[in-house]
């Protein structure tokens, strides 16, 4: 009954979702108004092309970047959802400690109701982005990249929840929470290197963006949706490398570079360490 209860009241709430999907909308306006087009203009020069692939420089350009709309929906629909567990801290938090519902499974029941609302939102997001690839004229995501799909959704919105529910642990009043999602919301798409290509920011801002673990949520998305097409479009293997490195499809760790799967398991342990931070330090105010 709780999770349902807390679900129902972020989806009732229509200015929470709108900000919720803030990050998402600037995202999508800055892609239609010139970061889609500087892209392929951008790819259009690269003398190592495949001549054959110029004409779906769009279909690449949109899955740079609309790729990373899933993976910040787990972050900020999880942010939004979490708003309820902020605003029963001061409204209705006497009332939890009086009832025969013991804390533990009040907490359990914000955790599951946020990851549902994030699963839900990150979901529609996935779709539209896949969706709209293929109206441009992409392909069809085969069986591994579905499985790949799948996976980078289940381990971004559980790592995106765990991440959000830890930082919410320390706010105390919905004022301060709406300041945070605000400033979270602005951010994340540079943090996780979509608004600009990590190749061309400095190397400390590209090292805070590898470091970031959600930027490997958008990076397992990237390769998933659009890995083949850059396959396609970038025959010599040193060319795709450095493709690959400019546009955060892998991050380079000195001579290490990452893959689909050292991200997610990023992301898995990610997951653990921030709900165990949580838990720590929901004891500590205990």
């Amino acid at each position: 009954m709780l999770i349902k209860r807390n679900i129902m009241i972020f989806f009732r709430d229509k200015a929470n979702v709108f900000f919720s999907l803030l990050a998402v909308l600037i995202i999508i306006v800055l892609y239609a108004l010139f970061l889609g087009g500087v892209m392929e203009d951008s790819f259009a020069e690269i003398p190592g092309i495949s001549p054959d692939s110029k004409e779906k420089l769009d279909v690449i350009a949109a899955g740079l970047i609309l790729s990373g709309m899933a993976a910040v929906t787990a972050v900020t629909a999880s942010q939004g959802a979490l708003g309820v567990a902020v605003e029963d801290k001061n409204k209705a938090a006497k009332d939890f400690l009086t009832s025969p519902v013991s804390r533990s499974k009040t907490v359990l029941s914000y955790i599951a109701g946020s990851a549902a609302c994030s699963a839900v939102m990150t979901f529609a997001a996935l779709i539209l982005s896949v969706g709209y690839i293929i109206v441009l004229g992409g392909n069809l995501p085969s069986l591994r990249e579905t499985l790949m799909l799948i996976t980078a959704f289940i381990l971004s919105v559980l790592c995106g929840n765990s991440f959000v529910y830890f930082l919410s642990t320390f706010i105390k009043s919905a004022s301060a929470f709406t300041a945070f999602s605000t400033v979270l919301g602005t951010l994340i798409g540079f943090i996780m290197g979509i608004y600009i290509p990590i190749g061309q920011l400095p190397e400390g801002v590209g090292w805070v963006i590898k470091c970031f673990p959600m930027s490997h949520a958008a990076s397992m998305f990237k390769i998933a949706i659009i890995g083949d097409e850059l396959t396609s479009a970038f025959p010599d293997e040193n060319m795709r490398s450095e493709i690959y490195r400019i546009f955060g499809v892998n991050f380079n760790y000195g001579e290490f570079t990452s893959d689909f799967w050292f991200s997610a398991l990023v992301l898995a342990l990610f997951t653990f360490i921030f709900f165990g931070l949580s838990i720590l330090s929901e004891k500590r105010k205990s």
